[in-house]
């Protein structure tokens, strides 16, 4: 189903490219003068934004991210979180959008170099992998920031899950060890610390960036971890963070060790030694 703002954009043929200076055919580019008087009498609305882009052609890329961005994930508080890409060497009176924030749009307006950059790394780059086009006008070079974004690259990948394995391993162990010495409540937060780590390296292992928690079972029903059983995983996962459980951490490690051994971690592994031992099944 498309939206109205999808429909509205592409009526304006949002997705052909245009001649550098040129707006789309029978569409007025719209001065920032207009633009500011808009603004000044009421918030901008979303649909407004998509018309607003799809007649400036400094636009080259409109991008919906967050629950809207998410199948089956809206509420009635959802609003829509939206990138606007300018060309780097464009000027637009939509940067005095800059930031904006109303309870139905938050807006990041930034050029194409720095969206290229956009959490290459950091906390952006899991909103970006899945989020939605409205505009491409670079024949289809929006839609490839976003597949790039969406994929670890091999080395980036291999370090960041080597990392993760070490970071879970000693969350895990030391929750063993507290769990043994009776420290139940440092036992259960350096459980619940280690599913952080967990869930970062399972993902690098894909290889993709980890999904916020609130799109976690979202992102396994539709893209499942391979050699992963989602219902397991997830089942584990709550229960770990809940309770602290060993036995069932040390069953997960094991399987664990071995999707780590498999994709070349085991030196992260034996680094560890016979604390080992303390981490798998008694």
């Amino acid at each position: 189903m498309i939206s109205r703002a999808a429909a509205l954009c592409s009526r304006r043929r949002c997705g052909a490219p245009l001649e550098r200076g040129a707006a789309p055919a029978g569409i007025p580019v719209i001065a920032s003068a207009e633009i500011h008087t808009m603004t000044a009498q009421q918030p901008l609305a979303y649909d407004a934004l998509v018309e607003l882009a799809a007649a400036d052609p400094a636009v080259v890329g409109l991008v919906l991210k967050g629950s809207r961005a998410h199948d089956g994930m809206i509420t009635r508080h959802s609003d829509h979180d939206v990138y606007v890409v300018i060309a780097d060497d464009a000027t637009t009176g939509l940067t005095r959008f800059a930031g904006h924030r109303a309870a139905e749009l938050d807006l990041v307006v930034v050029s194409l170099t720095e969206f290229r950059a956009a959490g290459m790394p950091g906390f952006e780059r899991y909103a970006l992998a899945r989020a939605q086009v409205v505009l491409d006008r670079l024949d289809g070079g929006i839609a490839r920031i976003l597949a790039d974004k969406a994929r670890l690259g091999a080395d980036e990948a291999f370090r960041d899950a080597s990392g993760r394995l070490d970071a879970y391993a000693n969350s895990l162990y030391r929750s063993v060890k507290n769990h043994r010495d009776g420290q139940a409540l440092a036992a259960r937060l350096d459980a619940a610390d280690s599913i952080r780590y967990l869930l970062e390296l399972l993902f690098a292992l894909d290889p993709r960036p980890r999904p916020y928690n609130k799109y976690l079972k979202w992102e396994l029903d539709r893209h499942p971890l391979p050699g992963w059983d989602t219902d397991v995983l997830l089942r584990a996962v709550d229960r770990i963070s809940a309770t602290g459980d060993v036995s069932l951490q040390r069953h997960l490690f094991t399987l664990v060790e071995a999707a780590a051994r498999e994709a070349g971690h085991g030196e992260v592994l034996d680094a560890w030694g016979a604390d080992l031992d303390l981490m798998r099944p008694q």
